[in-house]
């Protein structure tokens, strides 16, 4: 069986610092996460096991008096920094860069009166987290039909920006929409370059493959839209979080394979999967 790796495959620059910043705080103190870290279950129930703990609410937050809080990869709102500066809370920020950009751009645009157009799902962190930085009216739109029934009846100015996993060719298929409505409009594509370049990959191995893994948590939005494009290419598409889901009786027929895995996913989970794969076959 011919084998494919996605060379893009594991972790991307915002979640290795994100990981690689809580493993630094393991030793000094308490030590919590707002939020998990990254969408990934092994990676937090051994962070978990070190004793770093999960705050899972902005209640949770207020109880917490002493310590050191971890803001997520994925980012919080304005009031999550606001409650740990009043309560003078050490916290640590490894928000992955790309969605601190967007942050900074969803406020300044609102404060000179913009509306906010986030294009992404409106229940991810990583959405919520931008809309807690606006300061105007903001719309999440994920999909078509909610492009189409889309009005900005101030008639104010429109930002669009994106969640930074979201897929890219979907993305322009609903700008294109939101565009001939024919408002006052500015676009930011603020998908990660990680993120439009794993995409572009995944998309290329699967069409070029019998069959396809797609390595992630299910609670993985960007690892969601890998396995949405693959797919589209590749019918026998398995999506998986480890080894164990993995059913290598269904690849026994296939000639070729290929492998992928979402920007959250670690390293030694695609390896595992891999050299199954490979040595199975």
């Amino acid at each position: 069986m011919k084998v494919i790796l996605a060379k893009t495959a594991g972790f991307c620059f915002g979640v290795k610092r994100a990981v690689e910043t809580v493993y630094k705080q393991v030793g000094k103190g308490n030590i919590y996460t707002f939020g998990p870290i990254i969408h990934n279950e092994e990676v937090v129930k051994d962070l978990e096991n070190k004793g770093v703990k999960v705050i899972n609410s902005e209640q949770e937050l207020l109880t917490i008096s002493e310590g050191t809080v971890i803001i997520r990869s994925h980012g919080a709102t304005k009031q999550i920094y606001d409650i740990l500066e009043q309560k003078g809370v050490n916290y640590v920020d490894a928000t992955c860069p790309f969605v601190k950009k967007i942050h900074k751009i969803v406020s300044e645009y609102s404060k000179n009166g913009y509306e906010i157009v986030i294009i992404g799902n409106d229940s991810h962190p990583e959405v919520e987290g931008i809309k807690g930085w606006c300061n105007s009216k903001v719309t999440v739109i994920e999909n078509t039909k909610e492009a189409l029934e889309y009005t900005n009846r101030n008639n104010q100015k429109v930002c669009i920006v994106s969640q930074t996993t979201f897929n890219y060719n979907k993305f322009k298929d609903l700008v294109e929409i939101i565009s001939k409505k024919g408002y006052d409009i500015i676009v930011l594509n603020t998908i990660c370059s990680a993120t439009e370049e794993r995409q572009t990959e995944a998309r290329r191995v699967a069409s070029q493959v019998e069959a396809m893994i797609v390595i992630g948590d299910k609670h993985s939005s960007n690892t969601q839209k890998l396995f949405e494009i693959c797919n589209d290419e590749c019918e026998n598409t398995y999506y998986i979080q480890t080894l164990d889901d993995l059913d290598t009786q269904s690849l026994q027929f296939f000639g070729s394979v290929g492998i992928t895995a979402g920007a959250s996913t670690p390293n030694n989970i695609i390896e595992e999967v891999h050299s199954n794969v490979r040595n199975e076959f």
